[in-house]
């Protein structure tokens, strides 16, 4: 897919419809009608986008049931020009800030419950979840690429080489510092200019790099993930080993649990005491948003209004969409959206380095672009031309199923290994030999070993590192 471009300075602004009564939350004697519940269905199966869930509802509901969400300009001048028809590209965002989407310090009391440190200042503005959902407009699966958010690259408009997750902070950091002499001194103005500036950047940052247009996209900050998973009553989670973490606050035993909002955010974030570190975290990601999605589509929450209208509230306080994203008409032309078929993949970094006294991902570009593209293609990463594996229906994550089938053989071959070990160490016991003279010998039995246990999880529930 040719990339479409155009390099504007700088962003629009926050466009916020005035509260009303329209946004009370539905009383509970009534009910979501057919329809609306068919849409948010729809949205929810995404997966992958499932910071778009309670946006699409909330979308679709605004303008006579609960008011309106955050909407952003930061696509204009990046070349996002979806057809009618056409395939649909949607960069989703997760950011790793301490404050609101106003600018405002979130409360103590909340950022003790995130383990994300005791200011509002720590943790700048990096995007730590960035990933591509590609919708087909021929309605076969939909492709969740994930960029890893360490990856060393030539940013956008000058910003210089450094990890893809600081496009964001670094471009709202100049923004602002360019605005403030000239003129906007007011602190929300300052914050939405340069957060509009961040997003741009973020975005264009993405498009070079996988040679992609993005038609759409959602933000949803770090206190989203804590509130999207207390709004769904905890979300299921699988583990193959049990895990500890100070950092993040995981500590979570091995097998199948369902985790609040605390600790839906630690399981997301956690990457140190993980094999494979932040590829890892993002198997994590991927896990959570896969898990969350076949939760909302197996147990009825579309038929719940107390959970639809806390994820309505979650959508309003926690995220931004782009000002052209008609929701509505997406749902419509996505049948891969609507039936949950979302494959996730993570993009192939060549391996690490350290560059300004920080660890980074070192990639090959024109390796991560050809990938991304015969993804997005339907074809296989790594044989171009071949077609990807046939995936069940609802979401999948191949690089983890292998990854468990990997570790599951090294797993039996130390077992055998251990069991033939155990099987030639001798055990003295008495024999009786001959009627006559019966004395003691040594006689080899073999030792049963230890079976080591096996993790199970229900379907829909990926089991992950």
């Amino acid at each position: 897919m040719d990339r479409r471009s155009g390099h504007p300075q700088g962003g629009g602004t926050v466009i916020r419809p005035p509260r009303t009564s329209a946004n009370r939350p539905l009383p509970t004697r009534h009910r979501l009608t057919r329809r609306a519940r068919y849409i948010g269905r729809a949205l929810f199966g995404t997966a992958s986008a499932l910071v778009l869930v309670a946006a699409g509802v909330g979308w679709y509901l605004h303008s006579s049931v609960l008011g309106g969400l955050a909407t952003s300009h930061a696509l204009v001048g990046l070349g996002s020009a979806a057809g009618p028809g056409g395939d649909v590209n949607i960069l989703l965002m997760g950011l790793d800030s301490r404050r609101d989407n106003e600018g405002g310090d979130l409360p103590a009391a909340t950022l003790a419950q995130l383990h994300a440190g005791s200011s509002s200042d720590v943790g700048g503005y990096n995007t730590n979840t960035l990933i591509l959902l590609h919708v087909p407009a021929d309605g076969s699966r939909a492709v969740a690429l994930s960029v890893p958010r360490d990856d060393y690259v030539d940013l956008p408009e000058d910003l210089g080489a450094h990890k893809i997750k600081e496009a964001y902070g670094r471009a709202k950091a100049n923004a602002e510092t360019v605005a403030h002499p000239a003129g906007t001194t007011d602190r929300a103005a300052l914050e939405q200019l340069g957060r509009e500036a961040g997003r741009h950047a973020a975005i264009d940052a993405v498009q070079q790099l996988l040679g992609v247009t993005v038609d759409h996209f959602a933000e949803i900050n770090l206190a989203g993930f804590y509130d999207l998973a207390n709004a769904l009553g905890g979300v299921q989670v699988c583990l193959r080993a049990p895990v500890r973490d100070q950092y993040s606050g995981a500590d979570f035993p091995a097998g199948v649990q369902t985790l609040d909002g605390a600790q839906a955010l630690a399981f997301v974030r956690q990457r140190h005491g993980l094999t494979n570190g932040d590829l890892d975290r993002t198997h994590r990601q991927q896990a959570f948003l896969a898990s969350a999605m076949h939760q909302l589509r197996a147990a009825g929450v579309m038929d719940d209004l107390a959970k639809v209208g806390a994820l309505l509230d979650v959508a309003r306080k926690d995220i931004v969409v782009d000002s052209g994203f008609d929701l509505l008409s997406f749902t419509h032309r996505a049948s891969a959206v609507t039936s949950g078929n979302v494959t996730f993949y993570t993009l192939p970094i060549k391996g690490y380095a350290t560059e300004g006294g920080e660890s980074v991902n070192l990639i090959d570009p024109a390796q991560v672009r050809a990938t991304a593209q015969r993804l997005l293609a339907g074809q296989s990463p790594d044989v171009p031309g071949a077609s990807a594996s046939a995936a069940p229906s609802g979401p999948a994550i191949p690089q983890v199923v292998a990854e468990g089938a990997a570790q599951a053989s090294v797993q039996q071959s130390a077992q055998k290994a251990s069991a033939q070990k155990a099987s030639t160490q001798p055990t003295r016991r008495e024999v009786r030999v001959g009627e006559k003279y019966p004395h003691t010998v040594t006689e080899t039995v073999a030792a049963p070993s230890a079976a080591q246990p096996t993790v199970t999880a229900p379907p829909g529930v990926p089991c992950v590192n």
